[in-house]
């Protein structure tokens, strides 16, 4: 990266984070009635029970400066293994999501208040099931929300990445199959992994743990612009169904 990129992106973060700490405040996620679907495209809607928490507030010290070093390193690394085009951009952090949904291959949606094309969307995910051998569940990201609800949606299972494209048109989804697979996902109830979607010129990949486990080719007459999401798919209509929870929630957007 060149150098003079480099400091107009530091500097561009430095004054997201003075922005930040002046104002005491950090975006949250929209509490709107979220919208149920599935492999078939549902007509319910439940409203959610949990309130997400609400995120630390900035502190002007040493830990704020290491914070937007780590971020910066991210954005680096990423664009060194060619997963990005560019290092310059801006980041939105997101307050902590919580959910429980119990309605077997469905999965819940709740849209965020950003419509964008290529991006890098991340979160700690802490998942868990009623039952202990559950159908495919997780937490998961929704992207490329179109006004009739088409869209994209990936979860991690315990064994997957499930990719999956809606086309509310004829009412169903399919599998997005991956180009490349790196690596595979194994997880025990309980789980718990860092999750993180980057989709850049119709690419999209997905990493785990902080390694690419599969890249994929996104179609060509589907709109990848629109709205981005957060999802809980369940596994089990038994008791609580599936329990999601996201931390660390943050995207990135390159500049134009």
């Amino acid at each position: 990266m060149k150098e003079k990129s480099l400091y107009s992106f530091l500097l561009l973060i430095s004054v997201f984070i003075l922005i930040s700490i002046a104002c005491a405040t950090t975006q949250s996620i929209p509490t709107g009635t979220p919208e149920a679907t599935a492999t078939v495209m549902p007509t319910t809607t439940n409203t959610p029970r949990p309130s997400p928490t609400p995120r630390p507030t900035w502190t002007p010290d040493s830990a704020a400066t290491q914070y937007v070093e780590e971020r910066i390193a991210e954005v680096q690394e990423y664009y060194k293994e060619g997963y990005l085009t560019t290092t310059n951009g801006t980041f939105a952090e997101f307050n902590d999501f919580i959910y429980d949904w119990a309605d077997l291959g469905r999965y819940q949606l709740f849209t965020l208040p950003i419509s964008v094309s290529d991006f890098f969307l991340r979160a700690h995910f802490k998942w868990n099931s009623a039952l202990e051998n559950s159908d495919t569940a997780g937490c998961g990201f929704i992207f490329g929300l179109q006004p009739n609800k088409d869209h994209y949606a990936v979860f991690l299972d315990r064994t997957t990445v499930y990719f999956r494209i809606s086309n509310a048109r004829f009412k169903d989804a399919s599998s997005v199959e991956p180009t490349r697979v790196l690596g595979k996902v194994k997880f025990d109830y309980p789980a718990e992994a860092d999750f993180a979607l980057i989709v850049r010129d119709r690419k999209a990949f997905v990493l785990v743990n902080g390694e690419l486990v599969s890249e994929y080719t996104l179609l060509a007459g589907r709109p990848v612009q629109g709205k981005l999401g957060l999802t809980v798919l369940s596994g089990t209509n038994k008791d609580y169904g599936t329990h999601c929870e996201m931390t660390d929630l943050r995207l990135w957007i390159p500049d134009n």
